[in-house]
């Protein structure tokens, strides 16, 4: 199955840019922490390689519906070990392995829900990509499952481990930027330009597609709605919004210690590319509205100049000064006073922060849910956390789909007075796949 995430290109890069080294022969097996993998085309697989940092863990399976992609992650991961791992094409035989005891799951968003909710129920501890689920129904069942099953579930939102990021956020919390009134979130994407518009066809030799549609509507095979591409249809995720901004959105909420808004209101379109086809918008912001402060979100498809001369970033802007983080730094821009005596600063001038070579997040991240295996603590981005994240998203998202500003719930996790809208909180599964109870 094709892998979820963000940044998917430079991560896979970053990967292969790492030495191959073999498990450690010191490991005793007792103490080895055995993997699966469920969807390895692409950050499925990145997670699993940084997982192989740790000491002691051993990648034991791979599963995916492509057997193309299958074969060439195993042969990867036996060069790298020595050992070649047992390979399935149904992730619920993998899950039936007793000697595995946690899996990796790096399918396209629309599986996230019912693999984590097996994954628990088979007792495994799960690493999940975010968005942690492709609707709000399904994020709150991915919390009562990890809750009834007590399995450690890390939700891949890995800036959460990065310590710029920490450092930024302790930051913005010190009051050192006086009254924080607006966030701002985006990301400015030039890695994608046009989609063309391409015929169905065939199933290619080796792809199980009616597996990889899974609960999603029926269709034939399309290569646009197939490995990264998924994620510009709304069957299977939901755009730049759910990709990136779960991410960023992620930072905001931490950063303020928010959780949900009271209103949101979202515009935008197909305005760079109207032929494309993809289905989300390549243009999008959207205004949520939260009880002492607003958050704006903005993504842009195409073009990679965003606000303050960055591509993606998160701007907690204050009375005294702005703070603007993004994976490679974080800085201070001060407001200023001017009087008869000069020029003053509300708050002090500092150097740029940046990230430390290898601090990034993804390795820190990946480590801290082996600890948390062991330890039987929380992690990071426990579903708590993920799930806030991937519901704003997805409340920015609604509040487009409708056309219209958006009334939240918190506690009810309803809309006020839209059935519309309520609608679109649900999820619907194609039989024979069924939405889990838990």
């Amino acid at each position: 199955m094709a892998a979820a995430g963000a940044g998917v290109a430079p991560l896979l890069l970053n990967c292969a840019s790492v030495p191959e080294q073999r498990v450690s022969e010191s490991v005793s097996p007792s103490e080895k922490l055995l993997v699966g993998v469920i969807g390895c085309n692409s950050m499925g697989f990145s997670d699993m390689r940084s997982l192989m940092k740790v000491s002691g863990v051993e990648c034991a399976a791979l599963c995916d519906v492509d057997r193309n992609v299958l074969e060439r992650r195993g042969a990867q991961i036996e060069r790298i070990t020595g050992k070649r791992p047992i390979l399935y094409d149904d992730y619920r035989k993998l899950l039936e392995d007793r000697d595995i005891d946690a899996v990796v799951i790096g399918t396209p968003d629309h599986w996230h829900c019912l693999q984590m909710v097996d994954a628990c129920e088979a007792g495994k501890d799960v690493y999940v990509e975010k968005p942690m689920g492709r609707t709000i129904e399904e994020c709150d069942l991915m919390i009562r499952a990890a809750k009834r099953y007590n399995s450690i579930v890390q939700v891949g939102q890995w800036q959460r481990s990065g310590q710029h990021w920490d450092d930024a956020i302790k930051f913005v919390q010190s009051g050192e930027l006086g009254r924080i009134r607006t966030v701002k979130a985006w990301a400015y994407m030039n890695w994608l330009g046009d989609l063309p518009v391409l015929p169905d066809g065939p199933d290619p030799d080796g792809v199980d597609y009616d597996f990889w549609l899974g609960p999603a509507p029926r269709r034939r095979f399309n290569e646009n709605r197939y490995h990264f591409n998924f994620r510009w249809y709304w069957d299977y995720a939901g755009g730049l919004m759910t990709d990136w901004g779960v991410h960023l959105i992620d930072i905001v909420l931490y950063g303020m210690n928010a959780t949900a808004p009271k209103s949101v209101l979202s515009a935008g379109g197909k305005f760079a590319y109207p032929d494309s086809a993809m289905q989300t918008p390549d243009t999008q912001q959207a205004i949520y509205e939260f009880d002492d402060f607003s958050m704006l979100w903005e993504h842009a498809v195409g073009i990679g100049l965003g606000p303050f001369q960055r591509s993606h970033g998160v701007a907690f802007i204050g009375n005294r000064g702005t703070l603007v983080v993004d994976r490679s730094k974080w800085e201070i821009f001060p407001e200023t006073d001017n009087d008869d005596e000069g020029t003053h600063y509300r708050v002090e001038p500092m150097d740029v922060q940046r990230a430390l070579p290898g601090q990034g997040g993804l390795d820190q991240h990946t480590q801290n849910f082996v600890e948390c295996i062991k330890t039987r603590r929380q992690p990071k981005c426990p579903p708590e956390i993920g799930s806030l994240a991937a519901v704003n998203a997805h409340l920015g998202n609604i509040a487009f789909q409708t056309g219209r500003k958006v009334y939240w719930d918190e506690e009810s996790q309803q809309f006020q007075n839209d059935r519309e809208a309520n609608e679109l909180v649900k999820a619907t599964y194609r039989n024979p796949w069924k939405l889990p109870t838990v």
